[in-house]
């Protein structure tokens, strides 16, 4: 059995905010940032984002294939995690901790998973309902779901995402002031990034409207303890061993 691709949910919302950027006008006296160009503010907001031990990422976006993806996740530095991923009405509970990740999914959430293998997914369904399931650790489809870094480096991929956006005065995200620039792209999408005014310039919020994959995603809660607790010995399934089951 091909394992379980439910890394697609995480990947996708990071990759909403890959309109990170910044460039352009100048800040006149009284702003924000003061003399500094919109890809100076960019700039800087990436580079904190990097360096902060860890933070929360709450956001949903719509793919082009349709449906809804959401994520609702703490994560650190040494990528402990945990929070919530889901697709459409189907959710599954997220934990990463001592290198190992798990997934707590009802049975609605792991018969979409499991849809590419028809004849197994009701059966296999049933058996991982509400249990946490051990994903492998080498597994590539569901590498960086908890990879802080790795978000905050996709945000950066796309160079010509950072050029021409302008400022658009400040406002409130969170209960802390943002500098607001956006963006419109030649592809009818308009682009928006919130950048921390006061202490380190954090990246608050990114919002893509428009265009094949709008969505939305806040950032919050920096440099707080992610405290991911290994689940219970009885509540966890090994998805590997269970596959080699299914084969048997």
């Amino acid at each position: 059995m091909r394992t379980i691709k439910v890394a697609t949910a995480v990947a996708t919302a990071s990759v909403s905010v890959a309109l990170l950027a910044g460039c352009g006008d100048s800040g006149g006296g009284s702003e924000p940032f003061e003399g500094q160009s919109a890809d100076d503010i960019a700039t800087k907001a990436v580079e904190a984002t990097q360096q902060a031990k860890s933070l929360h990422m709450k956001g949903d976006v719509r793919p082009e294939d349709g449906g809804t993806v959401t994520i609702d996740v703490s994560v650190d530095q040494e990528k402990n995690c945990e929070g919530t991923i889901g697709t459409g009405e189907a959710q599954a509970d997220v934990r990463h901790t001592d290198a190992t990740l798990y997934l707590r999914g009802d049975q609605q959430y792991w018969q979409n998973a499991l849809q590419q293998q028809p004849g197994a997914s009701q059966q296999m369904a049933q058996k991982l309902d509400g249990k946490w399931v051990r994903m492998p650790a080498s597994d590539a489809a569901t590498a960086g779901v908890c990879d802080k870094q790795g978000f905050i480096a996709a945000m950066d991929e796309d160079k010509s995402e950072r050029q021409g956006m302008k400022r658009d005065g400040t406002t409130e995200v969170g209960g802390e002031e943002a500098l607001k620039l956006t963006k419109k792209t030649s592809g009818g999408e308009t682009l928006a990034l919130y950048v921390a005014t006061e202490g380190e310039p954090y990246i608050l919020k990114s919002i893509t409207e428009g265009g094949k994959n709008p969505g939305s995603v806040t950032f919050s809660e920096y440099n707080e303890p992610v405290q991911a607790e290994q689940p219970p010995a009885d509540q966890t399934v090994d998805l590997k061993e269970l596959a080699g089951e299914q084969k048997a």
